[in-house]
């Protein structure tokens, strides 16, 4: 399966996956990170995956499985590991579920208890819908999904093939629209009557929230991973492959190139344009286009990210500046008095 060298026994059985501190007989692992060579000795795994160029510096008991890739191997196995235990659990329909007779359901669809599926929509191929879900009229879901507890799928949206939604999602709520009435000083809601669509392949974090668009549709295009608690406003579109990290919040209309990364807690103005490539330090604000591919940024407002180090260096520094300042100025004026 993943065109391993075996050193040690190549009999052994593997019934689970776990970390290499706390594996245990029957078990696979990794040793991916130097920080964690100490873990091998003393492990009670029965096998574990090391790099091609791995040298124990003891003696160790489980089989190793060296391969070119460990990161990517490990990411392949789980994956295999999750199918099997996803494939027990999809057993059709819930006899708690809701779900209109107007729906289409795809081949080896599971709904949970107490989800709730509306008129006009279709859910693809071994797509599993666990418990206490809401997929609103019209919306569309691919093949092979997980939609995980809690989630809530709006109106009108669309999710593609492969894609994994964490518990409390949202998807499809109205955009942070609204105009101020000048003569009552009130802000009247704008209606947002457009949608969202979820390319193939997106992985979306625990409670983060994709809102829908005014008009037309907030994009997330294939490959995106979101973590926890992100807020995508109305109109956004984030390009393939980009990751972002928890807690960012991108305003609306903001257009995020392919490949970017997105450290935790970054804000990124209405409007804005990042270029394909662009990276971004955790906790910095954006607020200006980024126009140059691979650009990366920190600080905020945002800065090229060597520049926004040199002057964290000196700025970290001037309370003892301002300090050695003050005493050099005093003295310099005792000076010119005598």
């Amino acid at each position: 399966m993943i065109g391993a060298t075996v050193e040690g026994d190549p009999d052994v059985i593997i019934s689970s996956p776990a970390k290499i501190e706390e594996a245990g007989p029957g078990s696979i692992t990794f040793l991916a990170n130097p920080a964690y060579e100490h873990h091998l000795y003393n492990t009670r795994a029965s096998a574990v995956l090391v790099s091609l160029d791995f040298t124990p510096r003891e003696a160790i008991s489980p089989t190793l499985l060296r391969v070119a890739d460990v990161y990517g191997t490990v990411s392949n196995l789980l994956a295999v590991y999750q199918q099997d235990e996803a494939a027990q659990t999809r057993r059709a329909v819930s006899a708690h579920a809701a779900v209109e007779h107007t729906v289409q359901l795809g081949d080896n669809v599971r709904v949970g208890k107490f989800s709730v599926v509306e008129d006009g929509a279709s859910i693809g191929k071994g797509t599993v819908i666990l418990d206490q879900v809401y997929v609103g009229p019209n919306v569309s879901i691919g093949k092979n999904c997980v939609v995980y507890p809690g989630v809530r799928i709006l109106r009108d949206c669309v999710v593609g093939d492969d894609c994994i939604l964490h518990a409390n999602v949202v998807i499809g709520g109205d955009g942070f629209g609204f105009a101020p009435d000048p003569e009552t000083g009130r802000y009247n809601k704008v209606p947002q009557i457009g949608n969202v669509v979820i390319h193939d392949r997106v992985e979306i974090g625990a409670s983060t929230t994709i809102d829908r668009a005014t008009m037309g549709s907030t994009v997330i295009r294939s490959g995106v991973k979101l973590d926890n608690l992100i807020q995508v406003a109305h109109n956004v579109e984030i390009g393939e492959n980009t990751v972002i990290a928890a807690l960012a919040g991108i305003a609306g209309s903001a257009k995020i190139g392919k490949n970017c990364r997105i450290g935790g807690q970054v804000g990124i103005g209405g409007h804005c344009t990042l270029a394909d490539g662009t990276q971004v330090q955790a906790q910095s604000g954006v607020i200006n286009n980024i126009t140059k591919p691979g650009a990366k940024l920190g600080g905020s407002p945002h800065m090229h990210y060597p520049d926004y180090l040199r002057s964290y260096a000196v700025f970290k520094h001037l309370p003892s500046v301002v300090a050695k300042l003050k005493k050099e100025i005093a003295e310099l004026r005792s000076q010119i008095v005598k």
